[in-house]
């Protein structure tokens, strides 16, 4: 199987994503979940990604939609497209699957994958982590991670588009 086909096996929806979940439960896999936009990847979502991961058995990053993005963050993002964001996502060695949702929170999605770690940057409280309730009522637990210091992607942003 060449490379970039592993990778996109990788990004899972509908019945392949319900397979995925049975074999994963089906092999007592830990299964982590963590979500967001990801649209500049930078060192600090690596690092954030890879700590989510050793966590658990099996990393699944939400994934939102271009139109959840606009909603989230404004009508001039995403500036990469779900695909190629999904793509980037999926190459990442200690991601096991990437799930696109279009939704503002990833709330529906997390009662379908139920996992046994949920995980947020440390810039939330657990409790007010979207889908706490989900997980703690499932016996899961939920976590945070510190964020890497000095790595957003504002910043980034706005260096590439000249605002000083």
């Amino acid at each position: 199987m060449q490379k970039l086909d592993i990778i996109r096996r990788k990004i899972l929806s509908g019945k392949d994503l319900e397979r995925w979940l049975h074999i994963a439960r089906f092999r007592n896999r830990k299964i982590v979940f963590t979500n967001g936009c990801f649209d500049v990847l930078h060192r600090g979502h690596v690092e954030y990604l890879a700590k989510a991961a050793e966590s658990g058995d099996l990393l699944v990053v939400g994934l939102n939609t271009d139109a959840s993005v606009k909603k989230i963050k404004g009508p001039l993002r995403p500036y990469q497209d779900e695909k190629t964001r999904a793509l980037i996502l999926a190459s990442l060695r200690f991601v096991s699957a990437v799930v696109l949702f279009n939704e503002e929170t990833p709330y529906d999605l997390i009662g379908l994958v139920k996992p046994a770690i949920l995980v947020k940057g440390g810039d939330y409280k657990p409790e007010e982590i979207v889908g706490y309730d989900l997980v703690k009522n499932g016996g899961g637990e939920v976590i945070t991670i510190a964020l890497t210091e000095g790595y957003s992607s504002t910043p980034i942003i706005d260096k590439i588009s000249g605002k000083p």
